[in-house]
């Protein structure tokens, strides 16, 4: 049952036909992704075995193997086996994979386009949190509140506050926003409410489009030299390797905050660590290269540097947010209707 079709059913009406669905996705996932709620809303809407979960699909045991012969759906998320020729080769009535997380780079193959598998992602729910934690680094980074809540640990007594934190503050300063993805637009999106300008850098975007936005696009360059805080969005690809090299850390003025909730390995660390020892820019990094600092690194102890482990994502009670986006597209596939987050083939070249 290909999603083909634009005839939704009643709102209190289940869908007739059970798609057959297997979950497949890394131990220990499926249990924090799928609560009671989730789990009574799966029977109803597909035949499944929600205690099966696979973890390997190559070479399957023998439940995971009868599951995957029958499967018509895959429900996916982190740490899914990739989908290659040989895997559905042993799937032959699959027709879709509802992904419960963002990119579908590591699981998605060339093989399960040449079979015109439907493909789906929770990217646009999964972009929120990642936004929000964004946008209070942004607007604690214009504050200062790293550095005077450093300070205010050493000083530990009376000091002229308002004297030391005469430039801080959110009024009409400048954001950069690297990168127009979901997440890039999201925070843009968030931005609205407050006094502040917002630069963005995106091959893809135009100045018309960016103005809509609320954004006034421009070269990287510029946008590295003229914001307060820059703010990386862009996905992970071969062109944007390092897009942050020590000529663009060099742009920016003294006391910019570089904000990375991306992927690290599009800042090049080895450029930034000089001007973060030195006091020169700040940084909050929820991700690094590689992505776990080894053990002697300064990024740990830096009082102008805030770390966080990957946590800007889905995390805790927002799975469950990925969940009732998984189960929204499961229910339009088994009325037969069309996913309204498809993946396309033609996109991933750009995109997360």
């Amino acid at each position: 049952m290909h999603p083909t079709t634009d005839n939704p059913a009643g709102p209190a009406e289940m869908p007739s036909v059970r798609p057959a669905l297997l979950l497949s996705m890394g131990p220990g996932i499926a249990d924090r992704l799928l609560d009671a709620r989730h789990r009574t809303r799966l029977a109803a809407l597909a035949r499944t075995d929600p205690g099966l979960v696979a973890h390997e699909l190559a070479d399957p045991s023998p439940a995971v193997a009868a599951a995957l012969a029958d499967a018509e759906v895959l429900l996916t998320c982190w740490g899914a086996p990739p989908l290659t020729a040989r895997v559905l080769d042993a799937a032959p009535r699959l027709r879709a994979v509802i992904h419960a997380a963002g990119s579908v780079k590591h699981h998605i193959t060339d093989a399960c386009w040449e079979r015109g598998l439907a493909v789906t992602s929770a990217a646009a729910a999964n972009a929120l949190p990642v936004a929000e934690y964004t946008l209070a680094a942004i607007l604690l980074a214009n504050k200062r509140v790293l550095h005077s809540a450093h300070r205010y640990r050493t000083l530990r007594g009376p000091h002229d506050w308002q004297r030391e934190l005469a430039g801080a503050g959110n009024y009409h300063r400048t954001v950069g926003v690297i990168g127009a993805s979901r997440i890039g637009r999201r925070v843009i999106e968030l931005l609205r409410p407050f006094d502040l300008r917002v630069l963005l850098h995106d091959p893809y975007v135009g100045a018309a489009e960016a103005a809509r936005m609320g954004a006034r696009s421009v070269p990287l360059g510029t946008l590295c030299a003229d914001s307060d805080v820059v703010t990386v969005h862009a996905p992970q690809l071969p062109a944007t390797r390092h897009m942050l090299g020590a000529r663009e850390l060099a742009l920016m003025p003294d006391g910019t905050t570089l904000i990375n909730t991306a992927r690290g390995s599009l800042v090049d660390e080895t450029a930034l660590l000089p001007e973060l020892l030195t006091g020169r820019l700040n940084a909050v990094l929820d991700v690094t290269e590689p992505e776990l600092p080894p053990p002697g690194s300064p990024l740990y102890d830096l009082p102008n540097v805030l770390l966080t482990p990957h946590v800007a994502g889905s995390l805790g009670t927002e799975l469950h947010r990925l969940a009732d986006h998984a189960l929204d597209a499961l229910e339009r596939y088994a009325r037969g209707l069309p996913f309204t987050d498809p993946v396309h083939a033609e996109h991933l070249h750009h995109s997360a």
